[in-house]
């Protein structure tokens, strides 16, 4: 098993800023990816971090993503709206897209904006948050290719569809996010990139026989949260974000790390609740937070850790953050091989 190390997260920032770039992707654009996945590594979400970065740079090279993309809108219609991403870094057009439904939410009190042709953006809680911080409620979510099979089935049927929803709370907001697999491909990646097992009841081999090699799950399915309701949810994700953004459903969306050079074709949805418009923001905000504390305060199981609301360990991750964030060394060599094919200097911090 391989120990991930403690580095500079300032110097990893400006590593992957200047990769992006040199890939040719316009400053603003590959800053606002850069912060994302550095963000996600601070918080521990290893699977939405800098071990990505590779893997966007080649796509960025072989066609499959447009760096320099934003995202047009094609369908207006007020409250609504689709985003054709047309294939731009995930996290821009998650950005615009997170933009666009604030300001619309502001208009009508209720938004929603659909994105087809999208790139993965890693993780749906941070736009979600974002919507939250603007005094709405946010809901976002994605669909993925193909990982979880129905229910009694040995056949990857539906993505695992992550979705987000995030209160404000005048402070940090609640913020819940979650994929509808019992362990998200993410994870079981990093897992397989230090050599690690990964939890029972996470996977199955292809055959459809549960696993613990990370290796064989990625060759194989991941296993629905809670059974038949993870999966009913995932499917109706794949609805929502496919359906009205006119995008890919089901095996539509490609494989996130099958053939580089063909578009991912994710499909999202962004939808933003004014709470201005239901009732004074203040009282909702102070709804939230007590009931937020009184949840904090409930007894916890003897010996055990302290009870905990959606989002407070990311929330957490930032507050004690040090300036540094773990990174494992296959994804320190991966940036490493990276910065000598772009022609990048690799940070001596970094070493």
């Amino acid at each position: 098993m391989t120990i991930p190390t403690l580095y500079p997260a300032e110097d990893l920032r400006m590593l992957a800023q200047a990769l992006l770039v040199m890939a040719g992707t316009p400053v603003r654009y590959a800053g606002v990816v850069a912060e994302a996945l550095v963000d996600a590594d601070i918080e521990g979400l290893g699977s939405h971090g800098l071990m990505l970065l590779p893997m966007y740079l080649e796509r960025i090279e072989k066609g499959s993503v447009d760096a320099g993309a934003s995202g047009e809108i094609v369908v207006d219609n007020g409250s609504c709206a689709t985003l054709d991403a047309g294939d731009a870094l995930g996290h821009v057009s998650a950005e615009k897209a997170t933009a666009l439904v604030i300001e619309r939410a502001r208009e009508h009190c209720l938004a929603a904006v659909a994105v087809r042709n999208a790139f993965h953006f890693g993780a749906v809680g941070r736009f979600a948050r974002k919507i939250a911080l603007a005094g709405q409620i946010g809901i976002v979510m994605a669909n993925t290719r193909p990982l979880l099979p129905a229910p009694g089935g040995a056949e990857r049927v539906v993505g695992n569809n992550p979705l987000a929803i995030a209160v404000p709370t005048g402070s940090e907001p609640l913020v819940l996010d979650l994929a509808m697999s019992a362990g998200a491909m993410g994870k079981i990646r990093l897992a397989e990139s230090r050599g690690e097992p990964i939890p029972e009841g996470w996977a199955a081999t292809a055959d459809g026989m549960a696993t613990t090699d990370a290796a064989e799950a990625i060759k194989g399915m991941l296993l629905p949260a809670a059974g038949a309701k993870g999966f009913g949810l995932a499917v109706m994700v794949d609805l929502l974000a496919g359906g009205l953004s006119g995008g890919a459903i089901g095996d539509a969306v490609r494989p996130l790390y099958g053939d580089l050079s063909q578009p991912y074709a994710s499909a999202n949805l962004f939808i933003a609740i004014d709470i201005a418009g239901f009732r004074p923001l203040a009282e909702f905000e102070a709804a939230a937070t007590g009931f937020a504390e009184r949840v904090r305060g409930s007894k916890p199981v003897p010996g055990g850790a302290s009870v905990r609301m959606p989002g407070d360990r990311a929330a957490k991750a930032h507050r004690d953050f040090d300036g540094t964030c773990r990174i494992a060394p296959a994804t320190l060599s991966a940036l490493r091989a990276a910065a000598e094919r772009l022609g990048v200097p690799f940070p001596s911090s970094l070493s």
